[in-house]
């Protein structure tokens, strides 16, 4: 049995970032706690991100993880909107980094595959399956269940390269 590992999942945004923390051994996921990280839409940039700065080194020091994952940044139609979203990103980034976390990033179809079994599925079949997968998870918003199932893509992952490294260690003895 591997040991229990605490994982902190983001999912970036520049008006709320979601955030959810879970425990995992290899094989069993527990729920530990989530929420959300927001910043004042009245204020300037610069102000909004040191707002989701300071909420989330606040997040990562009540729950003390072990690894983080953010979700990568997709690009839409509206250039502006996904630079302040890239920049919100880069705080999701930084935040868990200088906390010393070694922090994963996965795509969002791969956290969509991963938690449903569908590259293309919607919020609510997310939020179904984290009902599912973390009983005891309660997520208010789409946002905290994205950053449940970024945690919960992170400890499959990790599992599974785990594995490897020991099949191919023990192979090359």
């Amino acid at each position: 049995m591997q040991r229990l590992i605490r994982i902190i999942g983001i999912d970036p945004g520049l008006r709320r970032t979601g955030w959810g923390v879970i425990e995992s051994d290899g094989h069993r996921l527990a729920y530990v706690a989530s929420g959300l990280v927001t910043s004042d839409g009245k204020a300037d940039l610069a102000y909004r991100l040191v707002q989701l700065f300071e909420g989330l080194t606040g997040v990562l020091a009540a729950w003390q993880p072990a690894e983080a994952a953010v979700e990568h940044t997709f690009v839409n139609k509206d250039a502006s909107a996904t630079l302040k979203l890239g920049q919100a990103r880069g705080i999701a980034l930084v935040a868990p980094a200088l906390s010393g976390l070694v922090v994963a990033e996965y795509a969002p179809n791969m956290v969509k595959k991963t938690v449903v079994g569908a590259g293309h599925a919607g919020k609510e079949q997310i939020a179904a399956m984290i009902g599912h997968l973390l009983p005891k998870a309660r997520p208010e918003s789409e946002d905290e269940a994205d950053a449940l199932a970024i945690a919960i893509t992170h400890a499959h992952h990790r599992s599974w390269q785990m594995l490897e490294t020991v099949a191919l260690s023990e192979a090359a003895e």
